[in-house]
C-alpha cells in the first residue's frame, strides 16, 4: 500500500496537502509533452505525489519513468506551484492541496510505455496549442512556462 493509500484509509477523502513533482518534458522542437489521464480523460503533465524519503528530483523521474517510460536528462528547476489554484478533486472524491515542484528536461529517447491505470495517450504540443481541457492545476503551471518562453523571445 503506498503512503498516500495509508493515509487516504485513516482521513477518508478530506483535502491533503501533498508535495509532488511534475516535469515539462521537451522534444527537440521544444513542443511539450502532455498525457491523458485515463481517471478524468483532461491532460496534465508527468508527475505526481513524492514518497516518504525520496527527494522531489527522485519523484520527478520516478513518475515519468512510470507514467510514460521515459529516463530524463538533466532537471532544470522551474518553479514551485502552491494555494488555491492547486486543489484538485479526484473522481473518487479524493481531494488534495498540491505544492507542486515544476522542473523542465529532455528525454533520453521518446520509446514511449505508458502506464494504462493512468495514462490513455501521450502527445507533443506547441505552447501555444494546448489542448482546452487541461486540468486545473495544470493551467497555471503551464501558463507560466508559456510567459517563460515569450519572454525570452
Amino acid at each position: 500500500m503506498s503512503y498516500i493509500a495509508e493515509v487516504r484509509a485513516l482521513v477518508g477523502t478530506r483535502p491533503l496537502i501533498l508535495p509532488g513533482a511534475a516535469v515539462i518534458v521537451l522534444d527537440s522542437h521544444n513542443h511539450v509533452l502532455l498525457l491523458q489521464r485515463a481517471d478524468t480523460g483532461g491532460w496534465g503533465l508527468p508527475g505526481g505525489f513524492m514518497e516518504p524519503g525520496e527527494s522531489l528530483e527522485e519523484t520527478a523521474r520516478r513518475e515519468v519513468m512510470e507514467e510514460v517510460g521515459l529516463e530524463l536528462d538533466g532537471l532544470t528547476l522551474m518553479s514551485v506551484f502552491s494555494g488555491p489554484d492547486q486543489y484538485f478533486r479526484y473522481p473518487n472524491g479524493d481531494e488534495v492541496f498540491n505544492v507542486t515542484t515544476v522542473y523542465t528536461a529532455n528525454p533520453r529517447g521518446l520509446n514511449f510505455d505508458l502506464d494504462p491505470r493512468e495514462v490513455a495517450a501521450v502527445q507533443f504540443f506547441q505552447i501555444d496549442g494546448i489542448p482546452a481541457d487541461l486540468i486545473a492545476p495544470e493551467v497555471p503551471i503551464l501558463e507560466h512556462y508559456s510567459r517563460m518562453v515569450k519572454n525570452s523571445l
